[in-house]
């Protein structure tokens, strides 16, 4: 699909009802020869969590086999040279060997897969699952960094992308109906018809949902403003990065199908900051939340460059993706890559040169 300047909202109408391509196919068999997969609910038990538990929370130690357990990390030790380094890693999408790869390469981790950047801090712009092979095991190993990290001084957090939503959905109500603007739609059939990975589903347990459900949506570290998708819908959510983040949680909660239905169509929108008044929509986000440039995923970098037609091109070459895309006036950083297109896992240190 071929964007050209100028078509404002159009652009991202267009982006949108291309992602979801459900209701043509609704009631057709998925790739994995059924429909279905049960539509349970997450559990509502949260015991297992501490009053107030996010899961960007840096307090969390991990003690492996044959440690002391009485050798904790001091935390006012973690402060005395201030905080690391500050890294975000685009969409992931289930490729798990290219993002340890990509994960070395910046020395954020060792040959076996350990956190050893010490008091580094990193950020994963979301997009865990779903086109790849093994989007539970890039979950799996975020939350243990997460904890690996946190134990070292620095930490480990991720943001929520449409494709949790996504899968949340699948998960929780299935093929359970949904209104939709372009029709009857349902998670279940939305979620195959963008990657969604059997395999995933096989493998997904209580604590992934819980985790993925509480992840926060748009956080602002150092002046960069970290959100998933290259959209102003974060506005129609609060107008400060803590409203935002609970109205999604809440909204999570009263796990309602029509509503989250609507939080992932909205947060699946995207091209908000490319076109004509790019740079406007970005400060837009900038003014109400904060920050002085936006760091994104979400829209792969050859796609919002226009070099390739969509995120199911086949041209074996892949695109040449070699770092992240400034754009908006200096004021947005593109860092998908376009990994499910044989494009790049992106790592990359803020802040980041024009």
């Amino acid at each position: 699909m071929t964007q050209g300047a100028g078509q404002g909202p159009e652009v991202e109408r267009t982006a949108v009802l291309r992602d979801f391509r459900v209701p043509a196919y609704v009631n057709e068999t998925g790739p994995y020869g059924h429909s279905t997969h049960p539509g349970d609910v997450v559990p509502a038990d949260e015991e297992a969590y501490p009053e107030g538990y996010t899961p960007t929370e840096q307090d969390l130690p991990v003690i492996h086999q044959g440690d002391d357990p009485q050798a904790a990390v001091d935390p006012a030790a973690r402060a005395v040279d201030g905080p690391g380094p500050l890294f975000v890693v685009g969409d992931v999408h289930g490729y798990l060997d290219e993002l340890t790869s990509a994960l070395q390469d910046k020395g954020l981790i060792d040959a076996a897969g350990n956190w050893c950047a010490g008091t580094a801090r990193l950020w994963f712009l979301g997009d865990f699952t779903d086109r790849g092979p093994d989007g539970i095991g890039v979950i799996d190993l975020v939350m243990r960094l997460s904890a690996e990290a946190a134990a070292a001084g620095g930490y480990c957090k991720a943001l929520m992308g449409n494709h949790e939503l996504l899968l949340l959905g699948a998960k929780r109500f299935g093929d359970t109906p949904v209104n939709s603007g372009a029709g009857t739609a349902t998670f279940q059939a939305a979620w195959l018809l963008n990657g969604g990975q059997k395999t995933d589903m096989d493998r997904l347990q209580d604590h992934h949902l819980q985790w993925m459900a509480r992840l926060d949506a748009v956080e602002e570290v150092d002046g960069h403003l970290l959100v998933h998708s290259d959209t102003t819908a974060y506005l129609d959510y609060g107008d400060s990065i803590e409203a935002v983040n609970d109205t999604i949680r809440e909204t999570l909660t009263r796990n309602d199908a029509d509503e989250v239905w609507d939080l992932f169509r909205k947060l699946t929108k995207r091209f908000s900051f490319r076109d004509e008044g790019g740079a406007d929509h970005v400060r837009s986000l900038l003014d109400t939340y904060g920050g002085i440039r936006i760091v994104h995923g979400h829209s792969p970098i050859p796609y919002l460059l226009g070099e390739v037609g969509s995120e199911d091109d086949e041209d074996e070459s892949g695109p040449v993706v070699e770092g992240p895309h400034v754009y908006a006036d200096g004021l947005a950083i593109a860092m998908d890559g376009g990994v499910t297109m044989a494009g790049k896992l992106l790592v990359q240190q803020l802040p980041l040169d024009i």
